[in-house]
């Protein structure tokens, strides 16, 4: 039996697993969000999910320019930056990130909330572990 496949996003934790396990009482609860635990556990879980079932999909500037973006998403779920400032922290042309920001969002692995101009600037993204199109291209 085939199960639909959640597109988690970044910061967001994913569903407890239901293993019968006596759950935490809200003390120890508030004693690991204290500790940053709970945050830091749903990061792992969106890297985990890339580096399983997306990675292999993708070439080098599209792997940098989607952890970058992840590195820099905010609590509210969003990612600021320009194109310019992602080429020069990935290594690589701002043409060369454009191209891979369009395989990333064609995937559906990034949606470009604000596209930053002149004024702006800086764009918006969010960013997403799964590819909802997995016959995405690999350059």
């Amino acid at each position: 039996m085939m199960t639909a496949t959640r597109v988690l996003r970044v910061g967001e934790e994913p569903a407890p697993l239901d293993d019968g396990a006596p759950q935490p009482d809200g003390n120890s609860r508030r004693r690991e969000r204290a500790k940053g635990k709970s945050g830091s556990a749903g990061r792992f879980a969106v890297l985990n999910a890339f580096a399983d079932a997306t990675l292999a999909t993708l070439n080098r500037a599209e792997i940098a320019v989607w952890l970058l973006l992840w590195r820099d998403t905010k609590p509210n779920g969003l990612a600021r930056t320009s194109q310019t400032d992602l080429a020069r922290r990935a290594g690589v042309n701002p043409r060369t990130v454009r191209r891979a920001l369009a395989v990333l969002e064609h995937a559906g692995l990034v949606t470009v909330v604000h596209l930053g101009g002149l004024p702006a600037r800086v764009s918006a993204y969010r960013v997403n572990a799964l590819a909802t199109d997995c016959r995405c291209p690999a350059n």
